[in-house]
């Protein structure tokens, strides 16, 4: 991707984490951080923090450096917006293709470019994003791989049982330790959700969210294994929720059920915390399912949650 380009990804990724509450309003940017952040060098970060210091959504303070401006102009929010159109459209069109099984397990950039009509640079954002997303890899030598996901209701029911034993389990592990700085950022990310217009905030940010404060809270155990699973399972059924209609009214809800358990845990209730997680995801699981079976009749989820 050539270095332009790149930095133009950055900013706009720095533009959705700002806007999503990822990232206060007010807070000191640094370059170093943000490419520890994104996987880059610092040359596009710098780059990138240029362009948005000029959409007045960064402010750069001599000796200091980059500060996250107050209040983000509607324009940049508006241009954030219509730059993410065309590519979660494709992006889309390439995830149901595969979750219906019309694309092979082994493709080639080739074979995609003639398939659906793309760019050659379009088409390596495109995977670059499906493996960032965890269903697509670079096989070695030539070509790309696509992952197992979650396509079907049987097993999006059995991920959320599955996360139903895991996720209560993991907070009464005898090395579950509070850390108050998680719970905090955790908070604020999720009182920034209640905040913001959800209305006009991008799905992909809503659901992202989600599925970080859960695997904040699994962090806690001190057990890897627990949060390798359930990061494993958050990509399996990550594609088919992208794909869907995101129900913001119950992601109010669901919110305010995170700040739920935020609020035990931040009183060291740990106990009561682990019931009302379980309470919480199989809330989910009973709303979800007669959903998945209506996808499966006609390609269609009309909600997602965490």
């Amino acid at each position: 991707m050539r270095a332009n380009a790149l930095a133009s990804k950055i900013s706009n990724r720095l533009l959705q984490d700002i806007v999503a509450g990822n990232v206060a309003l007010g807070s000191h940017i640094s370059a170093q951080q943000l490419a520890d952040r994104y996987g880059v060098s610092r040359t596009p970060i710098r780059e990138a923090l240029e362009a948005l210091e000029v959409q007045s959504v960064l402010i750069r303070r001599p000796n200091r450096g980059y500060f996250v401006a107050d209040e983000i102009p509607a324009s940049a929010q508006a241009a954030l917006a219509q730059e993410g159109e065309s590519e979660a459209d494709d992006y889309q069109v390439l995830a149901a293709d595969w979750l219906r099984n019309e694309l092979p397990e082994e493709v080639t950039e080739q074979f995609l470019r003639q398939k659906y009509d793309w760019t050659k640079a379009h088409v390596g954002e495109l995977l670059v994003r499906a493996t960032r997303e965890g269903w697509a890899e670079r096989k070695e030598g030539y070509g790309w791989r696509f992952l197992p996901v979650a396509k079907t209701p049987e097993a999006f029911d059995e991920i959320y049982r599955f996360r139903m034993a895991i996720e209560p389990a993991a907070m009464l592990e005898p090395s579950f330790e509070l850390n108050h700085k998680v719970l905090e950022e955790q908070r604020r990310i999720q009182e920034n959700m209640l905040e913001m217009e959800i209305s006009k905030a991008p799905g992909e940010t809503l659901l992202t969210n989600g599925a970080l404060f859960h695997e904040e809270l699994i962090k806690l155990s001190g057990n890897p294994f627990f949060l390798m699973a359930l990061q494993r399972v958050n990509r399996m059924r990550r594609l088919m929720e992208y794909r869907a209609e995101v129900n913001r009214d119950r992601l109010i809800e669901q919110c305010t059920e995170h700040l739920e358990i935020l609020s035990l845990l931040e009183r060291g209730n740990t106990v009561d915390a682990s019931f009302r997680m379980r309470q919480h995801l199989s809330g989910a699981l009973k709303r979800k399912s007669p959903l998945a079976w209506t996808w499966a009749a006609d390609s269609h989820l009309t909600a997602a949650e965490d």
